[in-house]
């Protein structure tokens, strides 16, 4: 079973990436559990075709301690198990704690079964929060992505998480697989991208190009995989989904300083362009 964390900058496409991603492996016949490790509980409803699906959180606090699997796992797109592990109220508590309770949940009902495949964590934002750095902190997650694009603050934060990455490979399993570009079509995007990622020691494991279908896709609640199978779009998915599966290449990485991120958008001519 492969544990692989999806990370990257709030509103990069994490989650509309994760879940495409999920959704050509299962297309391909793997069996994977999605963990949704976002409050918002935005992180499946895909896979699951817009059910606002009760988070683990909502569900201790509705009901205690005594709760089955099936109340909070539940079957998506090709039978993907789809779990949101939900958060405080607004401005109470700490949202990353749900990251930890959900896992520790999961744990004790079972779910990590010797048939899955693979088990998907959706991260919110850069490790910043112990909690959000669960998945990676207690070897949850063996295999990261970091989804970026060619913008200067998506950058930043890929560039943050590879520094949280770094400090927990120090005395654990889990490495950097790649780079996943989710394009916004931004000057010389590409090759900054490639860069970006041989800079770090790793790879630019596949460029997403942009697309409206992925929108019309989502207002319909489904994937791009589901919603319309043959699109040019959904090809693009089971071909990040066929990298990641056949993906060998796991590395420490190599995080840079401000100033050479900087000094890299600068070589690509992004800086110049906005100067």
């Amino acid at each position: 079973m492969r544990q692989v964390a999806i990370y990257g900058k709030g509103g990069i496409g994490k989650s509309t990436t994760t879940q495409n991603t999920v959704a050509a492996l299962a297309e391909a016949g793997k069996h994977i559990m999605v963990v949704g490790c976002d409050p918002k509980a935005d992180s499946t409803r895909l896979l699951l075709n817009g059910l606002c699906q009760k988070t683990v959180l909502d569900t201790l606090r509705d009901e205690g301690d005594d709760i089955d699997l099936d109340d909070i796992l539940k079957p998506g797109f090709k039978n993907t198990m789809c779990v949101e592990s939900g958060g405080p109220e607004p401005g109470v508590g700490c949202a990353g704690r749900g990251i930890i309770t959900s896992i520790n949940m999961l744990e004790s009902l079972g779910a990590y079964t010797s048939d899955l495949d693979y088990v998907f964590y959706d991260v919110l934002g850069d490790v910043v929060c112990g909690g959000f750095a669960m998945p990676i902190r207690e070897g949850k997650a063996e295999e990261i992505y970091i989804v970026a694009s060619g913008e200067l603050m998506a950058l930043y934060a890929a560039n943050n998480i590879a520094k949280g990455i770094q400090k927990y490979a120090a005395s654990g399993k889990v490495r950097l697989g790649g780079i996943i570009c989710n394009s916004r079509k931004v000057d010389n995007e590409l090759p900054l991208l490639k860069a970006f990622a041989e800079e770090l020691g790793s790879q630019l494991i596949y460029f997403v190009p942009r697309d409206n279908v992925v929108q019309r896709a989502e207002i319909n609640k489904k994937t791009v995989v589901h919603f319309e199978p043959e699109a040019g779009q959904a090809e693009e998915y089971r071909n990040l989904a066929k990298a990641i599966d056949e993906n060998r290449l796991f590395v420490i990485p190599k995080p840079m300083t401000q100033d050479r991120l900087e000094e890299l958008m600068m070589q690509h001519g992004f800086l110049d362009a906005i100067a």
